[in-house]
């Protein structure tokens, strides 16, 4: 297992691999602060922050030292990534990630889970143009290809690269994880 030297974590792919979830864990085995972006994006009625706003709100969340931050939004991007030290992509395949994106929709949707500012998934949003499934399949093809990009061009050379092809190495990876290295997070 290579070191992992994680102190600004940022989790990146595409909606439904399990960003939050990872990002979550993270956070509470390393004691970092957990900044979901998704919380700091959406307001009530699911009424979307301004990128000034959006820009405003997360450089107030990763002004410290250390945070794990799960996001993928552009209008972003380049102030987290020029803070981060390490960057974990889940880049799963589309039917891991329906898969996945399906049963999440549908429990949430069943059990009426709140997300963010009231907002909750619905029947009726979840087979619109609206839904996080629509979201999933129409920018799954587009992140494959502008990530690897992104991350080759010069001023993202110091972030430490985690790779995930598939959730059981990003899981083999989490139980690798020692003790004592989250420790020294």
């Amino acid at each position: 297992m290579s070191t992992f030297n994680g102190k600004r974590i940022v989790v990146i792919g595409t909606s439904g691999a399990g960003k939050t979830t990872l990002a979550r864990w993270l956070a509470a085995k390393t004691g970092l602060p957990n900044v979901e972006v998704d919380s700091l994006n959406w307001g009530s009625n699911w009424t979307e922050a301004t990128t000034g706003q959006l820009q405003a709100r997360v450089e107030q969340a990763i002004a410290g030292d250390s945070w794990v931050l799960d996001g993928n939004y552009s209008r972003v991007r380049a102030y987290v990534w020029a803070r981060a030290t390490t960057l974990i992509w889940l880049d799963y395949s589309l039917p891991v990630i329906m898969t996945r994106l399906i049963k999440r929709t549908a429990r949430r949707v069943v059990l009426r889970e709140e997300l963010w500012s009231g907002n909750r998934e619905n029947f009726k949003r979840t087979f619109t143009k609206d839904s996080i499934l629509w979201w999933a399949l129409t920018t799954y093809k587009r992140r494959r290809r502008e990530y690897p990009v992104l991350l080759a061009r010069p001023e993202n050379a110091h972030l430490q690269i985690i790779h995930f092809k598939s959730p059981r190495a990003a899981e083999r990876w989490l139980a690798q994880l020692e003790t004592h290295v989250l420790d020294k997070v």
